[in-house]
């Protein structure tokens, strides 16, 4: 083979590798797309509510009714779609009424502990909850006395949507029934079942 003929094609195989050298830092360079991670639910949150305590349904804005108002924290774990989770709260009931034997008595504070269980829809969660909750109770029309603090107990529901920057709003919808509320009146000493019915509005910071 002649020289030039030989430097002919190692001029050949040089450019060859230069141009697919070439080509694969082009591939390198160009930016990867990779699909955004999805919305995570799980971590610590804290954050406050606001809304109505009431008597019965389906009113929850009559006049016997008070304004509940409070704060709550909680954490929750992420496992695929479901999401379980636990919750602390305590809430000013503004002395919504009920009526008992002989008289009237009045929900002004309670505290609660729940379980939480539901469904993440990425940034949506529907979560039902269920848990104990204590009520103080207090003096209200033609009462002499009452219960004070009465354990009882919380089921509910609702549903929450995150935003950017740890942020998310709720509403959520609550039963609470409290067994042998004691009142007393000039007709003696009662016991009696007490429901009540809690709609609220939140905000939780998550963290």
């Amino acid at each position: 083979m002649s020289s030039q003929r030989m430097i002919a094609l190692a001029g050949a195989a040089l450019a060859l590798a230069v141009y697919l050298n070439g080509s694969a830092m082009a591939a390198d360079l160009s930016p990867a797309y990779n699909d955004p991670p999805a919305f995570q639910w799980s971590g610590a949150y804290f954050g406050a509510h606001g809304g109505t305590a009431f008597t019965r349904m389906p009113n929850p804005f009559a006049d016997r009714n008070g304004f509940d108002a409070g704060a709550q924290a909680g954490y929750n774990v992420q496992m695929g779609p479901a999401v379980l989770g636990a919750e602390i709260e305590g809430s000013y009931l503004g002395g919504a009424e009920h009526d008992v034997r002989g008289g009237k008595v009045k929900e002004k504070w309670r505290a609660a502990a729940k379980a939480k269980a539901g469904l993440s829809f990425n940034q949506t969660l529907v979560f039902g909850t269920g848990g104990v909750a204590l009520t103080k109770f207090e003096k209200g029309d033609n009462l002499t006395d009452s219960s004070g603090w009465k354990a009882g107990y919380l089921v509910g529901a609702g549903i929450e949507q995150a935003f950017a920057g740890g942020l998310s709003a709720k509403v959520e919808y609550d039963y609470i029934r409290t067994p042998n509320v004691e009142t007393t009146t000039t007709l003696g000493t009662s016991k009696s079942t007490i429901g009540s019915h809690e709609l609220k509005a939140g905000v939780n910071y998550r963290f």
